[in-house]
């Protein structure tokens, strides 16, 4: 399982870092062409528009395994004993039911659907929306991972 975990934020953290170097590269361009030479890159302002969303999609799926998402723990934090554990697996299967049924199924059927293709790139936009249920499986793994981590230190503390 460990190795598993490695190589999955391995994975999400390279692709971050591509994302991350793409937008600092061709956004240092498309000022340098804009500003220098007068003449702004119209393929630059396409490619950062897909890649910052690409880098959002795998950050929010980073966050998910680092366990570091967005979360309002306004009555989780109050809450206590069997009603904590009840309120944890509640909110857990929320996210799971969220993230399978509109990252995953949603953001399947949108690329299946797709039929139109960028204006500068041209690539197919049934390319880009695949980013969705990519993150979504990421994100699921994350999750499962969690669990069976939280279920293998349980266990272990009742040897």
């Amino acid at each position: 399982m460990k190795k598993v975990e490695k190589v999955l934020d391995t994975v999400m953290r390279f692709l971050m870092a591509l994302a991350m170097l793409t937008l600092l590269v061709f956004g240092t361009w498309q000022i340098f062409t804009r500003w220098v030479l007068g003449n702004p890159s119209t393929f630059t302002d396409e490619l950062l528009r897909y890649v910052l969303i690409i880098a959002g999609f795998i950050g929010s799926a980073y966050c998910f395994y680092r366990d570091e998402h967005l979360a309002l723990t306004l009555i989780t934090d109050k809450a206590k004993g069997p009603f904590k554990v009840v309120l944890d697996v509640f909110i857990e299967i929320c996210i799971l039911f969220f993230v399978i049924y509109v990252f995953i199924y949603g953001g399947t059927k949108l690329a299946n659907t797709a039929t139109n293709v960028s204006s500068v790139m041209h690539i197919p936009m049934k390319t880009l929306y695949m980013i969705e249920p990519i993150c979504g499986v990421l994100i699921v793994l994350a999750r499962i991972l969690k669990y069976a981590q939280m279920f293998t230190e349980k266990k272990g503390e009742n040897k």
